[in-house]
């Protein structure tokens, strides 16, 4: 009898794996829920994974609606671990489905895998090639170049480029004329000026032209 009890149970059908991604840290509180209304919020607009979504638009209005749910002893990260499959459809769903049982512990967890799944390393690389590629277009102004890196920089959220980086990515695509009108202003050469010098002299610039 119990060799056939044995061989019943391996023909059951597996159920480890099963389990949620996310682990849930235990609340000790009485009467915690959330509201139908927030988790509507939170369904209302879902991150499909499609390319031309931004990720981190999507984190930041997430973490935006889940703030407004104060509830004591209950920390902002629980409930934003609690909601955040419900943000999620289509690719960016199964992928958060096939992530191993138990394997998100905490809510920095949960955005390094997200974006690391939806915006790998290589992605940035990529952006930031294009933006290094910057250069004024021929017969544009100082500003209308200006409107156009400016540009770029939204088009490619996720560049990684710092202020520095940026003013020294601009100055570098501008033509002789803009770089020398850029120097004389800066008493020199504006790479040598600090970030806010330079944004300064970047800003009265535009000020001149228009």
């Amino acid at each position: 009898m119990a060799e056939n009890r044995i061989m019943e149970e391996l023909f059951q059908a597996p159920t480890e794996g099963y389990g949620e991604a996310i682990v849930i840290p235990k609340i000790n509180v009485d009467h915690f829920e959330i509201k139908t209304n927030l988790l509507q919020l939170v369904q209302a607009n879902p991150f499909h994974g499609f390319e031309r979504e931004n990720l981190h638009t999507h984190i930041n209005n997430f973490k935006r609606i889940t703030s407004t749910l104060k509830f004591r002893d209950v920390t902002n990260d629980v409930i934003k671990l609690m909601m955040f499959p419900y943000s999620l459809e289509g690719a960016a769903r199964v992928w958060y489905d096939k992530e191993p049982s138990n394997s998100i512990l905490t809510w920095d967890d949960l955005v390094n895998k997200f974006v690391n799944q939806f915006f790998p390393p290589s992605k940035t690389t990529h952006l930031k090639n294009e933006i290094s590629q910057f250069t004024q277009k021929f017969e544009a102004t100082f500003g209308e170049a200006w409107e156009q890196f400016k540009e770029m920089l939204r088009a490619r959220l996720h560049h990684g480029f710092t202020e520095l980086d940026q003013i020294d990515t601009f100055y570098n695509g501008l033509n002789e004329n803009d770089q020398d009108s850029l120097n004389v202003a800066a008493g020199g050469n504006l790479l040598s000026k600090t970030t806010r010098e330079a944004l300064n002299i970047i800003e009265n610039k535009l000020k001149v032209r228009y």
